[in-house]
């Protein structure tokens, strides 16, 4: 069993929102299945912190949820700041038992332990947030990180936590999900977000004893990130 990350896979397999117009998004859902049917198997776990689906409500979702659950291995789903779609965790989970989803998951105020390692994370925010409504969201975000981190440590195991949104950037840094990681020991964190030009100022390593690592699909040239062997 093995654990990968992909994020921002956009897909729009029920909408008319295609990314191949975008610099290097061409043929991007095949590059996407074939690397990922190459290197995942039905033991593995595959999480998407983000940007899953261009869909604007659960209903549009129905042919990229079906392409997901088709690939092999468990995908652990969660929200970006394109997921229109994203509603209660009860209504998500209930539209995935409805049409036969079992291969995918919301991770959404809870965690998943899979061996020795425990899944957790939420969507996150801005770096630069300073409007009040901004400060609202950033500390609702901040709440939802830290209810994931206590059911990942109610659960056991190696916490491994994902976020959507990028925490640090090589000259930014979101300081209160940052406090909530430095504070809660978390030692490894994978986000997404970050496309194009923005690539270059992905952080990279080590920050207060936690290591970074950028996973958006277009970055990973739409190829999963092997993590850990469980």
């Amino acid at each position: 069993m093995k654990l990968f990350a992909v994020a921002d896979t956009h897909l729009s397999l029920g909408a008319d929102k295609p990314m191949d117009v975008f610099p290097g998004w061409n043929d991007y859902v095949k590059r996407l299945e074939e690397n990922w049917r190459r290197l995942v198997t039905d033991d593995d776990i595959v999480v998407i912190p983000g940007d899953v689906s261009w869909a604007m409500d659960l209903s549009g979702c129905l042919a990229d949820f079906a392409f997901l659950n088709s690939l092999p291995g468990q995908k652990i789903l969660m929200k970006g700041n394109h997921d229109y779609w994203w509603t209660t965790k009860r209504k998500m989970d209930a539209f995935l038992a409805q049409n036969g989803f079992d291969t995918l998951r919301i991770l959404h105020n809870n965690a998943f332990r899979f061996g020795d390692y425990t899944v957790v994370g939420t969507r996150g925010w801005f770096y630069d947030a300073e409007k009040d409504a901004d400060q609202k969201v950033l500390l609702r975000e901040s709440n939802r990180l830290r209810m994931s981190i206590a059911a990942g440590k109610a659960l056991g195991g190696e916490l491994i936590c994902f976020l959507h949104y990028p925490p640090l950037t090589i000259n930014q840094s979101c300081d209160e999900i940052m406090r909530v990681l430095r504070e809660e020991g978390i030692s490894r964190c994978f986000y997404g977000h970050l496309h194009g030009p923005s690539l270059s100022v992905a952080f990279h390593g080590v920050q207060n004893d936690i290591r970074f690592h950028l996973v958006s699909a277009d970055y990973l040239h739409f190829c999963p990130y092997f993590i850990e062997k469980i």
